[in-house]
């Protein structure tokens, strides 16, 4: 499937998608709602077979929390990246991949650790790295250390 092709499939599985600005990869802008069942259909097609995840992260930008994905196939020469943007800041969450993706298991946990956002139907969603007494997300943009650093 050419590149072409693949953005045409991708639109028509979730015609409110906004196109990205990632030159290396054609990047789509999902709503949180549609990104399983994207997910799950390029995964399962016979002409995507989208069957590696190769990253997973987040970031805090100004429109909210931005969730990323990388997918590819190791059978095909096509590689996507898809977006979702959570604007809701107090309870942010997105449907999880792992149950298409076992690696996702815990990149997801590294997401909910570091900046709070809930992965719906996740098998074991707990903070990875710190202590479940830690209090805030520290890759968030309005974390406030309590470690004072001074020369």
């Amino acid at each position: 499937m050419q590149t072409e092709e693949l953005i045409t499939l991708i639109t028509s599985l979730a015609p409110d998608q906004k196109p990205g600005i990632s030159k290396q990869y054609p990047e789509f802008i999902l709503p949180a709602e549609k990104l399983h069942e994207v997910a799950k259909t390029l995964k399962e097609n016979p002409q995507t077979k989208m069957d590696y995840l190769f990253s997973l992260t987040a970031s805090d930008r100004k429109d909210g929390l931005n969730v990323i994905y990388h997918l590819t196939s190791t059978e095909y020469p096509h590689t996507v990246v898809f977006r979702v943007i959570l604007a809701d800041k107090e309870n942010p969450m997105v449907a999880t991949v792992s149950d298409l993706w076992s690696g996702a298991e815990y990149l997801e946990r590294e997401v909910f650790d570091l900046f709070g956002i809930k992965f719906e139907n996740h098998p074991d969603l707990r903070r990875l790295f710190l202590d479940d007494e830690w209090v805030g997300y520290p890759l968030r943009k309005d974390y406030k250390d309590s470690f004072i650093f001074e020369r």
